[in-house]
């Protein structure tokens, strides 16, 4: 047998290193090609490395809780491949990993500093990142300070930047109490502003069953607790008249999923009318950073995605604007695809400047979505349906059956105004109702 080392793979480019969660495989185990040897957590997306190789783990050279950079060897595996086989390190591809990741230590007791072996606590299931980590333990901060603040990453994740702007209110937050779930007193918690905010208090009833979060379900929570907090949402609607885009679609799926092996859905093409109206109004393609308006050159479309597990996840469609409407429903069907089977990296999800959700695929007509921060706008799509439509003809006015779609269009109202954004929902309507039947795909 011959030796390979198990690489720490890239997982995009702005991710440098990664934490071991938990090693799936021992010392002397067996493991067979393509199988998960460990799980890592990233400040986007917690993965699965799987083995390049069959063969045995001869050696791991990193415990869990361990902070890893990019490139660097994990693991020794003694390969099935023989002597013959290429001594280089060879990089494994990784895997999102979407499931409750264990906590592999006890929650540190309230008011204790990080240490350098605490990475999340059980109490939230929040990752931090090494940075985060480190200036919290310089600043003398404690986990449930930690705890309170509220980010602005990736499922609310803390960042450098969230710390920073702590520091100044440090010690002034005030600490949430971890108790069992029962009858108790209302508790009081910070927000991003450091305003408070009072949950009610929750009786537990003979009969009910509790059910724990998981960690994803906790991230996702998290986030959009955040973003309301962080953006003043205001939610303008608009009712499309899109049946020249369901005849067309009707006509032409079956000879394009015979010519590209790809089905082809409504979404690249309310992506691509989506993408027109991003170009004639870029000030919605922006991010804001206190007092900076960020205008973003590329345009990466964020589809909301519905897990297996009742979660959610935001694959990124990057440079959507240089794409034809074949080649968004290939990256379209991808995406979902491996979102669907836990094989999206964290690139994959991350770089986003405007997303759509479409709540139609479960037969609502509408929807409020929440801003995927740091975006400032979201669009949800609506079902689909026939009504009778007033429509004029050169003789006169007729009724017709025609097929209807509202498009709610929420903005964060710090920077987009009413005007930008009804006009901008406005846009996406006119390209799906001027869509031309006789076009070719």
């Amino acid at each position: 047998m011959s030796q390979v080392e198990l690489i720490m793979p890239k997982m995009g480019e702005s991710v440098a290193e990664a934490t071991i969660i938990k090693w799936l495989k021992k010392e002397g185990d067996k493991i067979a090609m393509d199988e998960a040897v460990l799980e890592i957590a990233t400040d986007k997306v917690d993965s699965e490395i799987p083995s390049p190789h069959a063969g045995f783990l001869s050696k791991i050279l990193f415990k869990e809780g361990d902070v890893v950079q990019v490139g660097k060897a994990v693991a020794l595996i003694s390969s099935e491949a023989g002597a013959g086989g290429s001594d280089k390190p060879t990089v494994a591809p990784v895997h999102a990993h979407t499931a409750t990741s264990p906590v592999l230590q006890a929650a540190p007791k309230s008011g204790t500093a990080l240490n350098t072996e605490t990475f999340k606590t059980s109490a939230s299931g929040r990752f931090y990142s090494p940075l985060v980590r480190s200036i919290a333990r310089q600043e003398g901060i404690s986990v449930s300070e930690l705890e309170s603040i509220a980010g602005s990453g990736l499922h609310g994740r803390v960042t450098k930047n969230d710390l920073l702007a702590y520091l100044p209110i440090k010690g002034k937050a005030v600490e949430a109490k971890k108790t069992e779930v029962a009858e108790k007193p209302a508790v009081t918690t910070p927000s991003q502003n450091g305003a408070s905010h009072t949950r009610p208090a929750i009786a537990v009833n003979a009969g009910d069953e509790i059910i724990e979060m998981d960690r994803m379900r906790k991230l996702i929570a998290d986030h959009m607790v955040m973003s309301k907090h962080t953006s003043p949402h205001v939610t303008s609607f608009v009712e499309a008249d899109v049946t020249n885009m369901v005849l067309w679609r009707e006509k032409n799926k079956a000879a394009f999923e015979k010519r590209e092996g790809e089905k082809l859905t409504y979404t690249p093409i309310l992506i691509e009318a989506l993408v027109k109206a991003i170009r004639d109004f870029p000030m919605i393609n922006i991010s804001l950073d206190g007092t900076r308006i960020i205008k973003r050159k590329q345009i990466n479309i964020g589809m909301a995605t519905a897990l297996p597990s009742g979660n959610l996840i935001v694959p990124v469609i990057k440079n959507a604007d240089l794409l034809n409407l074949t080649g968004l429903t290939k990256s379209v069907n991808d995406l979902a695809f491996r979102a669907r089977n836990n094989k999206l990296v964290p690139d994959d999800i991350s770089g986003g400047t405007y997303t759509i959700s479409n709540v139609g695929s479960f037969g609502n007509v509408m929807g409020t979505p929440i801003i995927n921060q740091p975006q400032v706008a979201i669009m949800a799509v609506g079902v689909i349906k026939k009504k009778p439509a007033v429509l004029e003809t050169p003789s006169g006015d007729v009724i017709a059956i025609r097929h209807f779609m509202f498009l709610s269009h929420s903005y964060d109202h710090r920077v987009v105004d009413g005007s930008l954004g009804g006009q901008f929902v406005r846009r996406v309507a006119d390209y799906l109702e001027q869509f031309d039947i006789n076009r070719v795909y």
